[in-house]
């Protein structure tokens, strides 16, 4: 994303302002994504992260360029947080040969290696097992290992085994869940037991906390924290972050199973309410804060032009000849 002059924006909240803009990114993305998908741009299926967007971006605010990430099939806020350049990420998605991944992988399977993205997994759990394989890498290279994943994620096999692997060999891995409170269509507590993921952590020794998921700053500061503690040779940490996805499950999902109560309640918390709201209160001058919102929807515009306009691949050219090493 381009850089906006925030001079009307104290120093030590400009990250935040540009995360700020980060997310409203997002946003918009899955916004587009759904429309195109409903003119038959986007083949296949979608899973939209709208209303999850604070925790990938605030994971990603105080990573390294170079630090690893592993996401999941709801991955397209993963990448775009980890600075995969939206127009790829637009033509990927409509299966164009300019895509970050040559238009060959679709809505849930990007990679983006240039920027430490190692994937985004269709398999339940599947970011787990490889943020964990990539923290081996990382622990000899001084860098640190995300994994995003689902509430759902967290009983699956992966999840117990990769945190007592983690652990033992004291890997520079954090173990982020995004908790939207539904697997699917299926309520999280109803299939977990104890109610408590971050909990769930307990037995392997490792550090734990629940954290607000739809507030960028609380985020940032559990993020932090336990990236400079794997960075420091600490070890693993286990963030349990609570949120909630705005769209159903996936494009054929309409999600009538919530509660009407329930989707006001998370609405009214929106992350980008709750964010610029802060952003406020922290001395951020209102006009600095709509330049990006300004800046951010021209962005994302000249994105799916430019996606629009681009050619379909070849189908005798591989995916590697068309994406970026």
């Amino acid at each position: 994303m381009a850089k906006l002059e925030t001079a009307a924006a104290p120093e030590t909240v400009r990250p935040y302002l540009d995360s700020y803009g980060r997310m409203l990114l997002i946003r918009l993305f899955e916004e587009e994504i759904q429309r195109l998908f409903l003119k038959g741009e986007v083949h296949g299926t979608t899973h939209l992260a709208a209303g999850q967007e604070a925790i990938p971006v605030g994971v990603c605010q105080t990573l390294e360029p170079d630090d690893y990430l592993a996401g999941t099939y709801r991955g397209h806020g993963h990448a775009l947080a980890k600075g995969t350049d939206p127009e790829g990420m637009v033509a990927e998605m409509l299966g164009r040969a300019s895509g970050t991944c040559g238009g060959r992988s679709g809505s849930m399977n990007v990679i983006d290696r240039a920027r430490g993205l190692v994937g985004c997994y269709g398999i339940v759990g599947g970011s787990i097992a490889a943020a964990s394989g990539a923290a081996l890498s990382a622990k000899r290279q001084g860098r640190v290992a995300v994994a995003l994943f689902g509430d759902g994620a967290t009983n699956q096999a992966y999840f117990f085994e990769c945190l007592n692997f983690a652990k033992v060999y004291d890997l520079p891995a954090v173990f982020v869940c995004e908790n939207n409170w539904y697997g699917e269509f299926t309520p999280m507590q109803q299939v977990t037991a104890g109610a408590n993921i971050a909990k769930r952590a307990e037995p392997f020794d490792i550090p734990a906390r629940v954290v607000d998921g739809n507030d960028l700053f609380a985020v940032v500061e559990a993020a932090r924290d336990a990236v400079d503690r794997a960075r420091a040779g600490g070890g693993p940490t286990l963030l349990e972050c609570q949120t909630y996805r705005h769209y159903g499950h996936s494009k054929s999902d309409p999600a009538t199973y919530r509660p009407p109560q329930e989707v006001e309640r998370w609405l009214e918390r929106d992350p980008l309410t709750i964010a610029r709201a802060r952003l406020v209160a922290e001395g951020v001058a209102e006009d600095a804060i709509d330049a990006v919102e300004e800046n951010t929807r021209a962005e994302l515009e000249a994105a799916v032009e430019a996606a629009l306009a681009a050619p379909y691949p070849d189908p005798t050219v591989t995916a590697t000849e068309y994406a970026p090493a």
